[in-house]
Parts: structure tokens; C-alpha cells; sequence
């Protein structure tokens, strides 16, 4: 596989004689530091350190400028980041690629005017409708320096990060397992917003599939007997709330798999949806050379509610463990998996775990809790980070296990990882910490098991959410927050008035006093759907990039404005009103992909 690079132009003046020869050496300085900061410090999604691609020759004019863009062109480019420490000749030096990302790095110093190259190029961009994010440092630097700033390099790698993100999805698949679970909008997948958005493939692959590849015996037998054993030494089950209860006979007639064969099902479907997204070299072995292929996917959904819950188990525990960062084989990446095929939230699961690397974890955004509410339910008032209240995240059962918080920092903080730095001890105590509650047959009549744990560290985490609003397209929602560490008498009171075998998370998001975050009950009642995703870390600003980059607005968020970086010309749509600059810049330029 290629994978996406960034391509590093170095732009110098043009000038033969002295001044371009003065240059050479500090121009491609710049484009060297510039690759080795970004590939220090940024990885893929399968944890292997971003590539970049310098430019075969400086760029002092437009022959140059096409034979670098020959080049890129072989290369999987998928971003430029022109830098350059002088004047230049801006449209003869510019990348008028349309179908790449752009930034230029103006170096500030006296001695040359990159600053003034830097200003006449994106003027250009502006001009030619090619967008390009500005970098420029807050100090003047030295012709002699050649260390990057830090203000400099939070920009670069912002830049890189979302650059990756956005090639990282593109022409891969959205598999869509089933249809619309239970007329929840986020389900009804918009193939035209997710091609033109996001460059993403729609594909559709019916529930009945996965019956077919069970019954033939099409997946990895040997495997399959590796995940089961792994199963029953690390995933314990917990209550059954079915036990005692005197079920009508639409129920008990509805569970074809016996409960004690829930286990042997549940890991057979498993992996077979796994093999439906990626596709398996065995299945190849073994004949099936169609399925073997796989459907290049990123991410995906299962319907499940109603037509498979109804009558087989859930897929609660194939949806956490496959958006988890490990499973029988050891640390994987994550994939977003949605539970109901919700694709505006897998769409959000993709968003959120290519920025961050951590897991996504999936949420019913379910109950505000007020300060007052909580201290007359359970007689404890919230302190803390959720002492103006906090939101309760909780989902049938579906949440990556990392959501736990069981994994632990240098600090012996609870925290998440990406995959590649979680330890055997991490990974032995998420599952430590989540036992599997047998499903409630009243809703599930199918049976299957929910992961159940409850989040007892206090992370920083962003919740986000992907929505689609008639006229106007595909939105993002975004709140900083904070996971809560409530103490036992909340969570023994609330968590059993919603459905205690499932996974809790009390959310608290950052206020900053006005609009959507004045308060915790405006974060909930402007909230687009009933579901949304948390990541690891305050990674709202790179959201904010690269929906810049995707053309997509942000509908709200609590990102300090410093922070928010999106490409130079979206100031020329305003400035005092910047997101309402976001929402005419977005419409001006159209998706990304047409």
C-alpha cells in the first residue's frame, strides 16, 4: 500500500547570478526540518511514521514547480507544504494542484522576505480558489537558525495530521452490514455526502451474508478456535437481569441460539464481519477467493435492531472489540464499527481515531444530570470536574473496552492509548475492568452479551459528532471535556435506572460561559442526535482542521480561538464572525471532492 505523503516544495527566488545560489542550502534546510519534525512526531493508523516526499529540485519557477508535481504524482502526494525563507514569484512557484491540500511555511527573518512571498502566495491561492494554510512564526528567527519553532511546529503538524487523515479515507469504503436500525436517522447512509465529502466508497453488504459464512464454515477455523479460547479466559460474564423473569413465549420462541452457545456464535460473526471489511488471506487458502478480497474498508456499521436482535444475538461484543486497540491477537488499531449502522456516528468513530489514535467509543448521548438533580437522586452533590453538572454516556453494551480508562499513563494516570503503546498490563486491565452482562432478552430477544464497565479515571476527552442538515449538508459538533470519577453512591444509584448491564461514562464538557457551552444542559440540548463519540485528548482544534480541509462547517465548539487553524482565505469571509466565515467558506468552495 502507498500511503498518503506529504510533499515538502521548497520555493526559493528565482534569480540565477548569486542571489538563488545564496539560497539553496537554507531553502532545502527548511523542507528537511520541515519532513523530519513531521515524521518524528505523526504515524499512520497502523502506527508506521508519516512519509514525506522533498521536492527533487528547488522551485524558483513554473517548470520547476511541474516537474516537482510530476513527481509527487507518482508518489501517493496527498498534501504539499511549500516553505521557503525568501521572496519568490507567487504564481509561477504555487502548487495549483486542485486536488491537493496546501500550506506554506513563510520563514520570518529580516534578512530575506519570506513573510512577503508568504502573504503575495496565499493571496493567489485566495484569487485562484485553491485554498492554503499559512504558517508563520511569531518571532523573528536568524538566516543562520534552522530550528523550527514551536508555534511553527504545532502548526506544521496540525496541518500534517488532518492532511494524513483526509488520505488516510480516501477511495475506501463505508461498509454498511444491514440497513436502518429502528428509523434512526444517522443510519440512513447519504452515499453522495460520503463520496463527496470524504472520498469515501458506500458499500452495502445484507445481514445474511454472515449466516451464509457461519453455515458453509467460510472464516478462519483455526482462528476461530483461538478467539473462543481467548474469550473464555478474558471475557467473564456478568449478571443476567433475564434470570428469574417469567418471559412471555414471543420471547423465549425467539432465541434460536442456545444460551450456551451465545459465546461460539458471537466469535464466529465476529470474524466474519472483520473479514467482510478487510477480506483474509486464508479465506483464500481455503477457496473463497471473492470473499478473501475483503471491501477495502475503513470503517462500518451493523444494523443489528430489529431483524437480527430479534431472533440471534447481538453484535454488542464484535463492535467493542473490534473498535478496541486489541483483541485475541494482540494490539490492532481500532476500527469504527457502529453500533445500529449509525453512519453519522462511524463516520465520527473515523473522524475521531484517525486524529487521535486512540479508540473510538461509541455513545448513546443519554441523560443531563444537573448539580441539583444529582444531590436529590443520590444525595451526593458533584464535585470537581462535574460539579456544573455532567452527562451520562452509556450504550447497549457496544464501547471499545479502552473506554474504561483501565490503561495507565507514566504518571500511573488512567488514560487511553493508541495501540502501539499499550503494554500486556494495559490490556489486562481493560479487560479486568469489563465484565459482559448477558443481553436483556425484552429488548434483545436474541440474546448476546454487552460489555459493562464504568469508567474510573478522569480523562480528557473530546465528544464529537458527525451530522447531515438539509441545506446545508454535512455539519461537525465538537466539546472538549472530561471524563468524571463519580463516587459509588452516584453510580449505584443512577446507573441502574437505564440499564445497568451496559457501559457508563459521565461526561462533563469544558464551559466557557456563553452559547452551546454556557452551561452542561446547553452542551446536552444542542447536541444533533442521540449518539456521539469520545476520544482520547483535547483534539478539537485538529478536528476543526480538518473539516476545514473536508469543507465542512463546525457547528459548535469550546476550542480556545487561538488554537483554531483553518486554511488562510477563510478570513477574507469574515473575520468578528468566524464561524459563520467556516459555514460561507465551506459553501463557497464546495466538498472537497466533486
Amino acid at each position: 500500500m502507498l500511503k498518503p505523503r506529504i510533499g515538502i516544495r521548497p520555493i526559493i527566488d528565482g534569480r540565477w547570478g548569486g542571489v538563488r545560489e545564496s539560497l539553496e542550502e537554507q531553502t532545502m534546510n527548511m523542507a528537511h526540518a520541515a519532513a523530519k519534525l513531521i515524521s518524528e512526531n505523526l504515524r499512520y493508523p497502523d502506527g508506521t511514521p508519516v512519509e514525506c516526499v522533498i521536492g527533487c529540485t528547488t522551485i524558483g519557477s513554473g517548470a520547476e514547480a511541474a516537474k516537482v508535481a510530476e513527481q509527487f504524482s507518482t508518489e501517493n502526494v496527498v498534501a504539499t507544504l511549500s516553505v521557503t525563507p525568501c521572496w519568490c514569484y507567487g504564481t509561477e512557484t504555487f502548487d495549483m494542484d486542485p486536488n491537493t491540500i496546501k500550506a506554506v511555511w513563510g520563514f520570518n527573518g529580516t534578512e530575506r522576505p519570506g513573510a512577503v512571498y508568504l502573504a503575495a502566495v496565499l493571496a493567489a491561492h485566495a484569487q485562484r480558489g485553491l485554498p492554503a494554510f499559512s504558517i508563520y512564526g511569531h518571532d523573528v528567527q536568524d538566516a543562520s537558525d534552522t530550528t523550527v519553532p514551536a508555534d511553527v511546529a504545532e502548526k506544521i503538524l496540525r496541518f500534517a495530521r488532518g492532511a494524513v487523515a483526509v488520505g488516510w479515507m480516501k477511495n475506501k469504503a463505508y461498509v454498511n452490514i444491514g440497513a436502518i436500525a429502528m428509523g434512526i436517522a444517522g443510519s440512513y447512509c447519504d452515499a453522495d455526502v460520503l463520496q463527496k465529502y470524504l472520498g469515501l466508497r458506500a458499500e452495502w453488504v445484507d445481514e445474511v451474508e454472515i449466516l451464509r459464512r457461519i453455515k458453509i464454515g467460510i472464516y478462519d477455523q483455526e482462528e476461530y478456535e483461538k478467539a473462543l479460547a481467548w474469550v473464555k479466559a478474558n471475557c467473564p460474564e456478568g449478571f443476567d437481569k433475564n434470570a428469574g423473569k417469567d418471559l412471555p413465549e414471543v420471547i423465549t420462541k425467539s432465541k434460536v441460539v442456545p444460551a450456551d452457545k451465545d459465546w461460539e456464535f458471537i466469535v464466529k460473526m465476529t470474524l466474519v464481519m472483520r473479514d467482510i471489511l478487510y477480506g483474509n488471506p486464508k479465506l483464500d487458502e481455503m477457496g473463497w477467493h471473492e470473499e478473501a478480497l475483503g471491501r477495502n474498508a475503513v470503517a462500518g456499521g451493523f444494523q443489528g435492531q430489529r431483524q437480527w436482535t430479534d431472533w440471534l444475538p447481538n453484535a454488542d461484543f464484535t463492535e467493542a472489540i473490534m473498535a478496541s486497540t486489541f483483541d485475541w491477537n494482540g494490539p490492532k488499531a481500532p476500527t469504527p464499527f457502529a453500533t445500529e449502522n449509525d453512519v453519522c456516528n462511524g463516520i465520527s468513530m473515523l473522524l475521531g481515531t484517525l486524529i487521535s489514535g486512540s479508540a473510538p467509543c461509541f455513545h448513546d448521548v443519554r441523560t443531563y444530570w444537573s448539580p441539583e438533580a444529582c444531590e436529590r437522586v443520590t444525595g451526593v452533590k458533584p464535585e470537581g470536574v462535574a460539579a456544573g453538572g455532567f452527562i451520562h454516556l452509556i450504550n447497549s453494551g457496544a464501547t471499545a473496552l479502552d473506554g474504561s480508562g483501565a490503561s495507565k499513563n507514566e504518571k500511573g494516570e488512567g488514560c487511553m492509548k493508541p495501540f502501539w503503546e499499550m503494554t500486556d498490563a494495559d490490556r489486562d486491565a481493560c479487560l479486568k475492568a469489563t465484565d459482559w452482562c448477558r443481553a436483556d432478552y425484552q429488548y434483545f430477544r436474541g440474546g448476546g452479551f454487552s460489555s459493562h464497565f464504568r469508567c474510573q479515571a478522569e480523562m480528557p476527552v473530546t465528544m464529537l459528532r458527525f451530522n447531515i442538515v438539509e441545506g446545508v449538508g454535512p455539519v461537525l459538533q465538537i466539546a472538549e471535556g472530561w471524563t468524571a470519577d463519580l463516587p459509588d453512591a452516584v453510580y449505584n444509584a443512577i446507573n441502574p435506572r437505564t440499564d445497568p448491564t451496559w457501559p457508563t461514562t459521565w461526561f462533563a464538557p469544558r464551559l466557557t460561559g456563553e452559547g452551546a457551552f454556557k452551561d452542561v444542559y446547553s452542551v446536552m440540548a444542542n447536541w444533533g442526535a442521540n449518539h456521539g463519540v469520545t476520544v482520547y485528548g483535547h483534539v478539537g482544534a485538529d478536528l476543526i482542521t480538518v473539516a476545514s480541509m473536508l469543507r465542512i462547517p463546525v457547528s459548535m465548539h469550546n476550542v480556545p480561538e487561538d488554537k483554531i487553524y483553518r486554511p488562510h482565505s477563510w478570513a477574507s469571509f469574515g473575520t468578528i464572525d468566524t464561524q459563520a466565515a467556516d459555514y460561507a467558506a465551506c459553501k463557497a468552495y464546495g466538498p472537497l471532492y466533486r
